[in-house]
Order: C-alpha cells, then structure tokens, then sequence
C-alpha cells in the first residue's frame, strides 16, 4: 500500500487506537527520540516577515529557534533558494533534522492571479474551480510552499464584512461543492507529489457571521442554525481529505475557537472524524487574552487542551508549555499528541523523504506565470462575470466606432488582482485600457480617469495601509468630469469602469456603507446625462448597494476583481468573444437596512404580502421593500432561456431513496450561451421552522441558439435531511416542494412525499 497517497488512508490507523503499532512507524520512532522542548517547537509556526503579515507581530530570530528546534513551519518564505536556506538549517543543523513545513496565503492564484474567491464561485462551474486550485497549487509549489492556507470557506451573509469577498458566498450548498473543489484541487490523489500541496479548510468556525459585518467581531447563534447553515463547507473540506484547519478568531458559544474543546475537540475530530492538524490563525492564540480568557500561560494551555496544535506566530506554546506541563496544566500526552500530528502532516508531504523535493529551481520558470497558466487565468475570469442589466441590449458591444472609455478603474493597474493576493504582482496585470485595445483593435478607444475612486482623504487612508490603492488626483474632481463629459459626447458609446479598490473589500475592510462613492456617482451621473449608451463595468470585492444606479438607462456587467487577466478577459465579454454566464453567489440588497438578506431565510408567521405591498401587522419595512435588489443565483445572459416540462420520476418516495428531476431548457435567443440550471427544495412542514428554499442541485450547461436540452438531476437522501432540535441529521416524512428555474426566485415547481 502506497501509505501517501492519502492523508485519510494513513491516519485512519491512528484515531481511537493506543497502540503505537498501528500508528506511522517512522513518526512514532522519531517522537521516541524527542525531547519536550523538541515537541513543542514543532508547534510553533513563524514568519520572519518580507511577506504580507495580517497582524502586527513578526518573528524574531527565527534562524536560531530553527536550529535549536523550536520551529515547526514558516511562512512569508518563497523562492526555491530562500526556502532551501531555512530547510537546510531545519534538517542539517537542529539536532533531529525535522524538515519545515512552509505556508502561504495562495487565496486565489500564485503568482497568476485569477478572479477573488467570490468572484470564482459566481462561475458555478466546480471543474474549472479544481482546475484554478491546481494551477495554484503548481505555482505555489514550484515556489517552495507545500501548505497552503486556503480554502476559506466562511459562509457569509452580510456584505458589509470584506472578507465576503474571499469565499463562495451564502449558501451552504454551494459553499461545500466549491470547498470539495478546491481541497481537491490543492490536494490531488497524491500529497507528496511535489506538484501538490496540504489544504487548510479556514476559518473554523462561523467566522463570516461576524455582528455587524465588522471583522473579528463576536459570533452569536445557535447550534440549530449552527449546522444548518454555517457548518456544512467546513465538513464538506474535511470529507474531501482537507490535511489542516485554521480556527477562526471569533468566540464561539462565548468560547474563542482557539480554544473552544467542543469545536476542535468534540465537533471537529469526534463527530467529523478529522485526522489532521488544526493551526491558529495570526496570533489567535495570543487574543484570547483580550477576549478575557486569562493570561498567555492560561490561554495557551486552554488552547492546546482544547485541541489546538499550532501556534501561528505568537509563540505562546513556545513560551509557556513547558511551565504549564510542570504545573501540571497540561501533560505530555497533550504535547505528543500536537506534535504527532503534525510530523504526520510533514509525513504524508513526503518532506522526511526529500525535504528539498519542492526547491527545483527550474520550476519557476518552467510553471509560474506561464502562458497557459495566463490563458487560464483569463477563462476564469469571463467565466466569473455576471451580467445585472443590459438596457436595450446594448451589450456586446461592436469592435468599431468612438468607444469612451472613463473611470477610476480604466486604466489602474493595481486595482486588478484584487484583495489577498499577497504573491501577486499587480505590474503584470493587464489593464481594461489594454485589453479594449487588445480585443477591440478595430475601435476607437479614447480614455478619461473622469473621478476619484473616492474624493475621501481619510477614507483613502485607511483603504491604503499596505499600499495606494485609491489615488486622489492633483486635479480637481470638477475638471476630471468635464474631460469624461467632453469625451463621451463625442463618442459613440460610453465604458465607464467603477466600483471598489481592491483594499475596500477583504480583511478589516468592513464597511457601513457598501454603494458606490459619490465621486463616482456624479460621474455616472453626468455620463447618463449626456445621452449616450452607457455600460457600467462594476468592480468590487461585494455586493454593493446600487439601486440608483441599476434604474437609470444603463447596462451593468458585475467583474469583481478579475486577476492579472483583467482587461483581456473584460474586453473578452464587453464585445461579445464570450457570453457571460455567471450567477451571484450572494444576494444583492436595496440597502444596507436589510442585511442580512439572504434566499434561505425562514418565513414568519406574518409573511408580508406575496405582491409585497406593506400591509400593517406583516412582516415588513416602512420604507423599502423585503426582496432583494438582486436575488441569490441571478445573472443574464446575451441570449434568452426558456424553462418547461418539469417532471419528476415519482410523487412518493419512502426513507433512504432519492427522486430524480428533469427540466426541458431552450436557448430562444440569438447568441450561443451557457446557462446554470438551478434546483431549491422547501420542505413544507417539519419539526423545526423550515427555510423558505434552500439550494438542494445545479448543473451548468451550453446551448447553441436555438438549441434545447432535458437536464437531469437527482437528489439524494441525504438532500432531503437537516439537523433536527436534538442536532440529529435526519429526514422526516411530509411534503416537498422543488423550484427549478434560473436564479432563487425560480417559479417553475412540482411536489412529492416523503412516506
């Protein structure tokens, strides 16, 4: 048996046993050999700092804590020849030769940025996730990185919270097909391939509910709502094999996850049965002190009883273990038991075996930033975009004629990447200014900046801590309009690119007010103004607020931020080489009022009204409506879809069956199109209050004009299940409802039983 070629294959020896035989031979004899001090340096993870840190401490030092084996992983560390001098002083100068692990952030792309996390999953399209994580994987690695921490997998159901823009969105559903992607793609069928990479399923658990959107904030809810909701993508990246997991830095049930025992103790290793081992994120540790759990010494032992077994950066199992052990706070069975699992991470890695296997220092070139990579890059991102309006069809656009192409985001090039993409490089993004010029050679194209992305200077500052991202013109904003003005009157057709800088979404970028800034309003404004067709070419990291914007005469093309390809891949769907097929993966709300706003919510026992007029003593606002701008799964297309002929195989199942569902879909419009077949399921009554509809099923596919197609798809039993009131999983018999159709508010339905 070729014990790498799974994390699950080897480890499912260890859990429950006791006996050291039925463990790793090799991880067993080397914890023979250690010492206390050794085994608890391997739970120390550092940064010597050059990377982007997401806190205010880096490591002091480290090149001595290394060779006296207090040092288990790096990260901030890249470059065949950088991580061979640290590999080097782990395995030729510490006493034991324990090879280092080395991490990074590879959040979305290496070095070949594609589109943000939520961007991404707008493409439904769960090969071509696998295949950005394999890219990924293969970049990061030609780099020296063997352990990635990614995917985050947060469900997130209030935008104001920036770090929205790093997962798959709302719904659980959807969340755990992208996470099982993802870890797959990072993980392949072999960990020590050195193509490959460990996963770390982050931020565990329900970081993205954070109150009030405001990141690291507390987290409240109920343990019904818990696993109903927010658990699924976790357990859906362990099921998928996912080597590591982050805890998060909110509390938990009044506990932070760092060292709350029932998350990663009870939840995470006795229900799910995770094998791994389970990392803190930056200095997580070391905040429960703030949170008001005790001292460094207290909160350390706290954690690592509670089944923490890495400390990332703050050094406090380093630091304080050893006193704790002699106080008799913790044993050494605690230590071993942290320090096996992670020699067994390094195991399954294949580092013991060559721990120079990912410092090829022909790699790089060979598969970083290479042309294919690129070329991917670029399909992901026009697989990512989606089309909210497009007013008298203005979209695709000819390659001819006056093209005035405005805004703040035209021609930024360090506005492409987007947040979290620490290795990137935004110097090697292409444009919108380029890619219009690339893709559209046969038109005149005539650029003005038109506005600030924001005329805010404190706003500014703070959105560029780690560099500028939002440049306030020497100009002033009256005279930046009128040349933008000026040129779209003598155009034929007005571009304009707005939105959000890449660091007004993502980590401690949360935001109150998520519409787009006034400066950029007056542009827009003043561009319908003047008569013109206008397109909007909207950029963010989030759902934004845009109801004045979406009634005015404009069409509207949502792009997140698309990656180093940006202004190829814009350009590629702007003027019609690619249809757009993308579909939100969060609702956009009217107003920061309704948030959250979500597809799944549960009905009141005084629903507001189905036409949504306000009536008295209903569930309703005064002042603006309960649906959403923009609901869950929405998205058009330059071609038409047309559903019919719902069918299901029965109307009556029995406990431990499925039911299968076809749908007739035709393209009816003029352009060849892909479109994404959504499946919601209601079950109408049950033991506790049921969503209105939840995601149960999609499948995306490709319709020449004129050309219809019977689309199939099954639910399984487990579809029909949910956490009860004493948090069994089960299925209770009763009535369902399925809705199939193109986004949430799919109106095409059929009923079946469940005896």
């Amino acid at each position: 048996m070729n014990y790498r070629k799974s994390l699950f294959a080897i480890l499912a020896l260890v859990v429950g046993s006791a006996s050291a035989q039925q463990r790793i031979p090799e991880v067993e004899q080397l914890l023979q050999k250690m010492t206390i001090e050794e085994k608890i340096g391997q739970l120390n993870l550092l940064t010597p700092g050059g990377g982007v840190a997401t806190g205010e401490v880096v490591s002091e030092n480290v090149g001595t804590k290394i060779k006296s084996g207090q040092v288990g992983g790096l990260f901030g560390v890249t470059g065949p020849d950088r991580v061979r001098k640290a590999q080097e002083i782990a395995v030729k100068e510490s006493r034991l030769g324990i090879p280092l692990l080395i991490g990074s952030d590879v959040i979305h792309g290496y070095k070949t940025t594609y589109p943000i996390p939520l961007g991404l999953s707008s493409s439904w399209d769960m090969g071509l996730v696998e295949q950005a994580a394999q890219m990924a994987a293969r970049e990061a690695t030609a780099d020296g990185i063997n352990w990635n921490f990614s995917p985050m997998v947060d469900i997130a159901r209030d935008p104001r919270w920036g770090r929205i823009s790093e997962g798959a969105g709302e719904d659980p559903y959807l969340g755990s097909k992208v996470a099982e992607a993802m870890v797959k793609g990072y993980q392949g069928d072999d960990l020590a391939a050195a193509h490959t990479m460990l996963a770390c399923v982050k931020h565990f658990a329900l970081y993205g509910a954070a109150e009030a959107g405001r990141d690291y904030h507390s987290v409240d809810m109920s343990r019904i709502k818990m696993f109903n909701q927010y658990m699924q993508p976790y357990k859906a990246a362990i099921d998928a094999g996912a080597a590591s997991v982050m805890s998060s830095f909110n509390d938990v049930d009044g506990v932070p996850a760092t060292g709350n025992k029932w998350l990663l103790t009870d939840v995470l290793r006795d229900q799910w049965g995770f094998k791994g081992f389970v990392v803190s994120d930056y200095t997580s540790l070391n905040e429960m002190i703030p949170h008001g759990l005790g001292d460094l010494q207290a909160v350390s032992a706290l954690a690592l009883k509670a089944g923490l077994d890495m400390d990332m950066v703050g050094e406090g199992f380093l630091t304080t273990l050893k006193k704790s052990l002699e106080e008799e706070k913790v044993t050494e069975e605690d230590i071993t038991n942290a320090c096996r699992r992670v020699l067994e991470a390094k195991y399954v890695s294949g580092l013991f075996d060559d721990p120079y296997k990912y410092l090829d220092s022909k790699r790089p070139e060979k598969d970083i930033l290479t042309e294919n990579n690129r070329a991917l890059s670029r399909k992901l991102a026009t697989r990512s975009f989606v089309l909210l309006k497009n007013h008298n069809n203005l979209l695709p656009l000819k390659k001819n004629g006056k093209i005035a192409l405005v805004g703040p985001l035209a021609d930024s090039r360090e506005n492409m990447l987007g947040t979290w993409a620490p290795t990137g490089d935004f110097n090697l993004a292409v444009t919108i200014l380029e890619g219009f010029n690339n893709v559209a050679s046969g038109a005149t194209i005539e650029h003005a900046k038109g506005a600030n992305i924001s005329d805010d200077v404190a706003f500014a500052k703070n959105v560029n801590s780690l560099g500028e991202r939002i440049l306030i013109d020497e100009r002033s904003p009256e005279t930046m309009l009128q040349e933008a003005v000026d040129l779209a009157k003598n155009s034929d057709v007005v571009v304009a690119v707005v939105g959000e800088a890449t660091e007004m979404s993502g980590e401690s970028s949360s935001r109150t007010d998520i519409s787009i800034p006034e400066s950029q309003k007056k542009l827009i404004r003043a561009l319908v103004a003047t008569g013109k067709p206008v397109a909007l070419v909207l950029m963010s990291g989030r759902p934004l607020t845009i109801p004045e914007e979406f009634d005015m005469p404009v069409s509207i093309l949502q792009v997140w931020h698309p990656g180093v390809e940006a202004g190829n891949a814009i350009a590629d769907v702007v003027f019609g080489d690619y249809n757009p097929s993308g579909k939100l993966t969060a609702t956009w709300p009217v107003n920061v009022g309704q948030i959250p706003v979500y597809h799944s919510a549960k009905v009141t026992g005084r629903p507001a009204t189905e036409s949504g007029e306000f009536q008295k003593f209903r569930s309703n606002y005064l002042d603006a409506p309960n649906a959403p701008l923009l609901p869950f799964g929405y998205g058009l297309s330059y071609t038409t879809f047309d559903y019919s002929n719902l069918k299901l195989n029965t109307r009556e199942i029995s406990q431990g069956e499925g039911i299968t569902v076809k749908v007739t879909v035709a393209n009816t419009g003029d352009y060849d199109g892909e479109e994404v077949v959504q499946l919601y399921l209601r079950d109408v009554v049950r033991s506790i209050t049921p969503p209105k509809r939840q995601l149960k099923g999609f499948q995306k596919i490709m319709l020449k004009k004129g050309e219809s197609k019977e689309v199939t798809i099954t639910l399984s039993p487990d579809d029909l299940k949910f956490y009860n009131a004493q948090l069994e999983f089960v299925s209770e018999p009763g009535d369902f409802e399925i809705f199939v159709g193109t986004n949430s508010d799919a109106e095409l339905s059929e009923k079946f039983t469940l005896k």
